[in-house]
């Protein structure tokens, strides 16, 4: 259900409340804000231009020279090609400089040697769906009325600066499908009574049962349907403000006749038709069911074949209406229509639905049906859609409307007590707070022993229950303002902590880049214990270990893994892939009687085979850059890997000097990331292995905030950069020196060829980066790029003293 903020605006005060606001507050209270669109957008230099001249282009059949008034001394001029342009209309003009759909910008040009001085736009242009533009201009511009004002901003009158709200309506909302639905909602929110300004109905005195007789045969499957007639009218385009509102909502105008009813249907929820009497054949409507394969050709121009499941309208004889779903291409509105009979009804909500799905007919008006409309406004809806037909053709409305059947709509009364709604809540209410609530929500109510007697209107006919009471009180009260408590009961589990989703979401995230997870013995030796140590810390013995190889604390991971890896290796294993999440024990103060501290780890082993040998390629062995991707997989996912970086290191002996970096997290070192020593291998009986040992308690204490970007609308643009540099110089710094100087537009930085050999000076290597930018606002152009290369290439040779090659 699309909501225009403005026409809301007309039946409730919210002067005083934003769009966005209006949105939040309708979200918390039941009715889902799927999102806020504001047409005008992105779109800019876009006014009203007033063509004083037309004449054909010299050399073109299809091009017209355009001499259009756009607020200025002297007219500008336009080529355009539209079919309809021509002198004495106004028209939506873009100038120079101007932003239309698609992020287009609009240039002054020469179109086949004729200057043009911006562009003269169709609706599609300025981002309207062409299944919702006027058919009259389906194929050319479109007109503006006579009173637009040359070079004012276009968007207030077609209402593109109005912001469309859309609503995700639940079946048991149905009395949200509708404007006055939607502003009862919104009255109850904000403690108002909606006001509706509905066109006065002034009738004729000749009687509409003259022109018309009407009968419905199952009164079961039709329980109300009614006839108007207006006689006299002349079909005509509708005027601009109601086509605003028709294609806000997502509906194409027809005429002033159509649109009335799609206009009333987005106001009322109630689904009208219009026949052109004088095409029905006859001065009877008879509504019954369809005779088995009984023919009949719809609006859209297919013929049915109908079903005694189908309700049909007819004029006696044959189909004028497949009821409720769609009408008969016979009868419908045309321009030389000039009397209308203008039906209102109730169709079965199950034999509408099974048309609908029957021939896969599904219609805003279906929709309605199927899901409940209201009783107390049929006739109402009708009425007023009768006197908006004659206002806007010069019509007349013929007194009287011919009924067929009637409903009559009933007011429901449900009783609850105080306690009651206390307790399913678990707030402590008074009976002041929940009578201002009723009262708020249009529902009149009658306390007593602390019992409610509410009486529901029937346009809220998904109340029948308590639990239905309950739920509007919640409402209205705010669910946000609800006492929050603890499940009780022995079977009832507790929630995780933050801490411990993210410690779930790590060992997915292992788990998912084929990691298995591994548990390891707390206690080892005190010379394993004192491995891999990024810190000082004495070792914790146990007083009487059982063995000597289990008489510490450990003080680390790794050797455990290592351990572990051995086991496996030792068992004809060669594809290896180990994590552990564990703690580790650290003291300051050997003379301390004081427990020692424990912090939490995780730690990674690659050994052997990354990839087995088989049919397809040969095996890979694992490398240090298996072990970095993965770590860079893991901070990624915690949307930690703008505040990681790498360094290089020789300060841990168990690791080799060459292949190892220190893990910093911000300033913070959290662990290191390397080969293991051949040395400390051998002494393991272990083969090429990696390994990793990070402080999962300090990962775990940065908070991060989640930030959602949406995927852009426009190209991203690449270029590449080859480098000449010191060997010593390592790739991180050449990173971070391109993306200090690069833009804001710079999005990735990606290295692709590594080359140390034949044509490059001893002691330097050639490195090769992928740059890759993107403006989520518009296009990017040539001379941004290369402004930013240009940048990115001064800083490289004066910084780091390379050669772009």
């Amino acid at each position: 259900m699309y909501v225009s903020y403005k026409w809301l605006n007309e039946f409730v005060d919210l002067s005083k409340v934003s769009p966005k606001e209006l949105g939040d507050t309708m979200s918390i209270t039941g009715i889902e804000v799927e999102g806020i669109e504001v047409l005008s957008e992105g779109l800019k230099k876009i006014v009203v231009g007033e063509v004083l001249e037309c004449v054909d282009h010299p050399d073109s059949d299809h091009l017209h020279i355009c001499q259009v008034n756009i607020g200025e001394e002297e007219p500008t001029q336009i080529v355009c090609g539209a079919p309809n342009v021509k002198a004495g209309i106004k028209v939506i003009v873009a100038l120079p400089g101007a932003r239309i759909a698609g992020n287009m910008k609009i240039k002054k040009g020469k179109i086949r040697g004729q200057v043009s001085n911006g562009m003269i736009c169709s609706l599609e242009e300025i981002g309207y769906s062409d299944s919702v533009i006027p058919k009259e201009y389906s194929e050319g511009i479109q007109y503006l009325p006579e009173e637009a004002i040359p070079g004012e901003e276009v968007f207030s009158y077609l209402d593109m600066d109005d912001s469309i709200i859309e609503l995700s309506i639940t079946p048991n909302r149905a009395d949200a499908l509708s404007m006055r639905g939607v502003a009862y909602e919104v009255a109850a929110i904000y403690r108002q009574q909606p006001t509706f300004n509905d066109e006065p109905l002034v009738e004729v005195a000749r009687p509409a049962s003259e022109k018309i007789s009407v009968s419905v045969e199952d009164k079961e499957l039709v329980p109300s349907y009614q006839i108007r007639i207006i006689e006299n009218v002349t079909v005509a385009p509708s005027p601009q403000w109601l086509q605003n509102r028709l294609m806000n909502a997502g509906i194409r105008p027809i005429n002033n006749v159509v649109d009335v009813t799609n206009y009333i249907l987005l106001q009322f929820g109630q689904p009208l038709h219009a026949f052109d009497y004088d095409r029905l054949g006859s001065q009877q409507i008879v509504v019954r069911q369809a005779t088995d394969k009984e023919e009949f050709v719809t609006l859209d121009g297919e013929t049915r074949s109908l079903t005694p499941e189908n309700i049909v309208v007819t004029n006696g004889q044959v189909p004028v209406a497949l009821a409720g779903v769609m009408g008969g291409l016979d009868s419908e509105i045309i321009s030389t229509s000039t009397t209308v009979a203008l039906e209102a009804a109730l169709f079965d909500s199950l034999s509408v639905r099974r048309t609908s799905k029957q021939f896969n007919l599904r219609s805003e008006s279906s929709a309605r049906f199927e899901k409940g409309i209201n009783h107390a406004t049929i006739a109402q809806a009708c009425d007023v859609a009768a006197a908006m037909i004659a206002k806007l053709s010069g019509g007349e409305v013929l007194t009287g409307a011919v009924a067929g059947s009637e409903v009559i709509a009933e007011s429901v009364e449900v009783a609850i007590t105080l306690n009651r709604i206390n307790s399913y809540l678990g707030t402590e209410l008074s009976e002041e707070v929940v009578s201002e609530i009723f009262t708020a929500l249009g529902f009149e109510s009658v306390v007593s022993d602390e019992k409610f007697t509410v009486t529901v209107p029937p346009r809220r006919w998904d109340i029948r229950i308590e639990a239905d009471l309950i739920e509007e009180v919640a409402r209205i009260y705010g669910y946000n303002r609800l006492p929050s408590t603890l499940p009780s009961g022995e079977t009832v589990a507790g929630s995780l902590t933050e801490k411990q989703r993210k410690t779930r979401k790590i060992r997915h995230l292992l788990e998912s880049n084929g990691l298995s997870e591994a548990i390891s013995y707390a206690l080892t030796t005190e010379e394993k214990a004192h491995h891999f140590m990024t810190s000082e810390s004495i070792p914790t013995r146990l007083d009487w270990p059982m063995t000597e190889e289990r008489s510490t604390l450990r003080m680390n991971l790794t050797s455990g893994l290592l351990e572990d890896i051995a086991y496996n290796i030792a068992r004809k294993n060669h594809q290896l892939a180990l994590y552990e999440i564990g703690n580790v024990f650290h003291q300051t103060d050997a003379a301390s009687k004081e427990l020692p501290v424990e912090e939490q780890h995780v730690a990674m082993a690659l050994s052997g085979d990354w990839l087995l040998q088989d049919w397809q390629g040969k095996a890979e062995k694992v490398t240090y850059f298996h072990l970095k991707g993965i770590l860079e997989h893991l901070f990624t996912g915690l949307d930690l890997a703008d505040q990681v970086r790498y360094e290089q290191t020789s300060d841990l002996k168990e690791l080799h000097p060459g292949r190892t970096a220190l893990v910093y997290l911000g300033e913070k070192l959290i662990g290191f990331v390397g080969q293991v020593h051949p040395s400390t291998a051998k002494a393991y009986d272990l083969p090429e292995t990696y390994v990793a040992e990070l402080n999962l308690a300090a990962i775990l204490n940065v908070e991060t905030h989640f930030v959602f970007q949406t995927v852009s609308k426009f190209p991203s643009v690449s270029r590449d950069i080859a480098l000449l540099v010191s060997e010593t110089i390592p790739s991180q710094r050449i990173v971070q020196e391109i993306e200090a100087v690069a833009g804001k537009f710079l999005t990735e930085v990606a290295i692709f060829d590594v080359y140390q050999g034949d044509n490059i000076e001893a002691g330097h290597k050639s490195l090769a980066y992928h740059l890759t930018f993107a403006n989520p606002e518009a296009t990017l152009t040539d001379e941004e790029i290369n402004k930013a290369m240009e940048k990115v290439t001064t800083r490289l040779t004066e910084e780091l003293k390379a050669v772009v090659r």
